[in-house]
């Protein structure tokens, strides 16, 4: 067979064969270049002479040559190849045709151009596609060599987001897998192929993932939070609480938020939504006072709030106003469960350095030094805390209650030199008044006997509290005045005229206030008859008839 399979025959056919004669590609080039679309002939009538292989037949059948229409279906196609038949059928000439046209004898007129002259010419024009080549002309594509087929590591993706904008191929190398098709090449034609640079994608991924995973978590925690916060009920424990105890310190001024942080630290709430819940809930949930609490571990918020209402769970100390240092040192050292007499000795070694005010320094003749600063009220004591602590603690809380009344700059108003014999006043006025409702008077009565031109007691203050105070004892029969100014001491108001060297008590808000605002009058005497009756005289002898009448009251009432 020849090589377009026409069957054994001596015939050769090819576009070069002498006997195909001027009918090869150049001849029908020509044919290209001067078709105008329209009415225009067959070209291969004027342009190629009829051949004679019309006569020859093989086994019947006859071999024609049709010449195709250039534009047919508006694409351009290969022209002037014959269209063979081999016994009566149509042979494949290894053309693109698409088998649609019948084939036409050779010399038969061309059909005309379907498109009459409405296309241009797409092989006329410098923009035109290059024209098909014949068969005979074409270039076989260059066969490739079968691929042995090798396991190759799967190559990841190399993106510049994740390579830190790398560039793995270097120039001249050829890092593509298998190299070059054309040689020279790794992989395929043997050797080992060049492997190819590690990207850092995996680690890039890897944190890209870590973080969208814990962006997602953070959302969906608080989004969780959000939720129990708005909607759901706060975590809580169950029952009373467990036989492990703690102490909490609850500060003054502490919030229900800030007291729920405090239980939740410790463990004896699980949350603090569930303990400020169980608080507003509580009618008396509003009076948790601060101080140092004795609570259990793992307790129901209803149950704390209830415990840190109940006093005795409240491990605080708690001063009454106008008592004297001496029993608050007992106080403190029964608390702290410490030998008699600690907590004074350490008063008096480190007075200097428990946070007095210059003003309340150097003073002679003092019984006390601290005597005036602990303020009375209720602390926290915590188990194992030391004196000094708590000591401090009274002393900073004195002086923010002096500071709030201004006795430094008050003080000179009132006659007095200094805030100290102020807050001695105060003193005075905290433990000879018995009632808060005649302090004003009683602080009147006190600055009047300061004044050394009055006739009634010539400046001498004389209180029996002071006589009391040099004994330690807190008693009504003092002995008589003769026998009182016998007593030498600087604390003897019935010998001594003007104040005592300092406070004898520690007083509390209310006495100072009367002793910053003393009700006008010209009282030198007082007596209290009773809780509801304390009268106030100007003169010794009024005040000796009103002392009469105490005495029947006291008689009545079998003191």
């Amino acid at each position: 067979m020849t090589e377009y399979g026409r069957g054994p025959g001596s015939e050769p056919w090819h576009p070069e064969d002498p006997a195909y004669g001027p009918q090869g590609w150049e001849g029908q080039q020509a044919y290209y270049q001067q078709t105008q679309y329209g009415n225009q002939q067959d070209p291969y009538q004027q342009q190629q002479p009829q051949q004679g292989y019309d006569d020859q037949q093989y086994q019947g059948g006859q071999e024609h040559y049709a010449p195709h229409d250039p534009h047919q279906q508006g694409v351009p196609q290969q022209q002037g190849y014959p269209q063979q038949t081999y016994a009566g059928q149509p042979y494949d000439t290894g053309t693109w045709d698409t088998g649609q046209q019948a084939a036409m004898p050779y010399g038969a007129h061309a059909p005309a151009d379907p498109y009459g002259a409405q296309g241009p010419d797409l092989y006329g024009t410098p923009e035109a596609y290059p024209p098909p080549q014949p068969p005979g002309r074409r270039r076989a594509e260059p066969e490739q060599e079968p691929v042995r087929a090798e396991p190759e590591e799967p190559e990841e993706e190399n993106h510049p987001f994740f390579s830190d904008g790398d560039d793995d191929r270097d120039d001249g190398d050829g890092d593509e897998p298998g190299g070059s098709r054309r040689g020279g090449g790794q992989g395929r034609r043997g050797g080992k192929p060049k492997k190819k640079k590690k990207s850092r994608n995996g680690l890039a991924c890897l944190v890209v993932a870590l973080v969208m995973a814990g962006g997602a978590s953070g959302v969906a925690y608080f989004g969780y939070q959000f939720w129990q916060g708005r909607f759901g009920e706060a975590p809580d424990f169950a029952g009373d609480g467990t036989n492990e105890t703690v102490q909490v310190e609850i500060p003054k001024g502490a919030g229900g938020y800030e007291i729920a942080a405090l239980l939740v630290e410790n463990g004896v709430v699980k949350s603090q939504g569930a303990f400020v819940s169980a608080q507003e809930k509580n009618p008396a949930g509003k009076n948790i006072q601060d101080g140092v609490y004795t609570l259990k571990k793992g307790m129901s918020a209803a149950s704390a709030v209830e415990a840190m209402l109940d006093p005795a769970n409240r491990n605080a100390l708690t001063i009454p106003e106008g008592k004297r240092s001496a029993y608050i040192y007992a106080q403190i050292d029964k608390k702290l469960e410490l030998k008699p007499g600690t907590t004074k000795s350490v008063a008096t070694a480190k007075a200097k350095t428990l946070g007095l005010p210059a003003w309340a320094t150097g003073h002679p003749d003092l019984k006390d030094p601290l005597e005036g600063f602990l303020f009375p009220a209720s602390y926290p004591v915590a188990k194992g805390a030391k004196p000094e602590d708590v000591l401090k603690k009274m002393v900073a809380r004195a002086n923010a209650e002096y500071g709030k009344l201004d006795i430094e700059t008050k003080a000179a108003s009132l006659g007095l030199k200094s805030p100290w014999e102020l807050l001695t006043v105060a003193s005075l006025v905290q433990v000879e008044g018995k009632y808060k409702h005649d302090f004003d008077k009683v602080s009147r009565v006190v600055y009047n006997r300061l004044k050394p031109n009055n006739i009634e007691t010539v400046g001498r203050l004389e209180f029996d509290s002071t006589i009391n105070y040099i004994k330690e004892e807190s008693t009504l029969d003092v002995g008589t005045v003769a026998d009182l100014r016998k007593i030498d001491d600087p604390y003897n108001t019935y010998d001594i005229k003007g104040l005592t060297p300092g406070p004898i008590s520690n007083p509390g808000v209310d006495a100072i206030k009367s002793a910053l605002n003393p009700t006008p009058g010209p009282w030198y005497y007082f007596v209290s008859i009773n809780e509801d009756k304390t009268v106030f005289s100007v003169t010794n002898e009024e005040h000796n008839r009103n002392v009469e009448q105490y005495e029947k009251e006291r008689e009545k009432s079998g003191q």
